[in-house]
């Protein structure tokens, strides 16, 4: 009788935040990445949600002359924070340059989950449930809300008074949030092959061809991009704190 022998694919999931812009419409000196929140930096925040199992390393991809990462202490996550200094102009682009420096450490076939520096507030649930639903899906997907208020499509472009042009079916409206979570192959692929701008790493695999699945996220996953959503984020973390 014929010996079989069955390869197992043990599959790793990394983590990868882009953390390399500025954060200009928050109007502050400091980049946004590195704004106070509960007393550590925003992206301490980001970080501390994603390395846990079971993510084995959280990439940060920095711009190449980032000098302040450097002057805090991420000792709490010895072993499992790796920075990257090959950010690029766009957020495509810091991905990108992140997953190529990052390959000689992850295979195309393992799960990359692309995080928001600004999104501090992630809950672990959320996570999981992310993981759950998509480790077994052969595109990826993203955490996402179903839209909740009244869309409506602007008439023109902010030349200006804004008036309504059309409203939206909200029942077919998702507002994208982070992670997002692909192969690292295909990830890399979309991203090199993506013909126009995009704005998150699923618009990039849409441009495949391919359908990548929702999973639905929650609120406190939000993303700080005006001054005011600090106060918010704020009262998220002192809350968990208190649990």
């Amino acid at each position: 009788m014929a010996d079989f022998v069955v390869a197992l694919v043990v599959v790793s999931f990394v983590a990868l935040i882009p953390a390399a812009g500025s954060g200009s419409r928050m109007a502050r000196d400091t980049p946004k990445q590195y704004v106070r929140l509960a007393g550590m930096p925003m992206l301490y925040h980001a970080v501390r949600s994603l390395a846990a199992e079971p993510i084995d390393t959280v990439f940060v991809v920095l711009a190449p002359g980032d000098g302040l990462f450097a002057r805090h202490d991420w000792g709490e996550f010895d072993g499992r924070l790796e920075p990257l200094y090959c950010g690029g102009a766009t957020r495509r682009e810091s991905v990108y340059n992140g997953l190529i420096a990052a390959m000689a450490a992850v295979d195309a076939d393992d799960w990359v989950l692309v995080h928001d520096a600004a999104r501090p507030c992630l809950p672990r649930e959320d996570l999981d449930r992310l993981i759950a639903e998509v480790s077994g899906d052969a595109i990826g997907g993203l955490l996402a809300l179903p839209a909740a208020d009244t869309v409506k499509r602007a008439a023109n472009g902010g030349n200006g008074p804004a008036r309504v042009a059309a409203t939206e079916d909200r029942s077919l409206l998702w507002l994208a949030q982070t992670p997002q979570m692909f192969r690292a192959g295909l990830l890399a692929e979309a991203l090199q092959l993506a013909k126009k701008t995009v704005t998150d790493e699923a618009s990039a695999v849409e441009q495949l061809g391919l359908q990548p699945r929702l999973v639905t996220g929650s609120r406190q996953n939000l993303k700080v991009t005006y001054s005011e959503d600090l106060a918010i984020a704020e009262a998220i973390l002192a809350r968990r704190e208190l649990r």
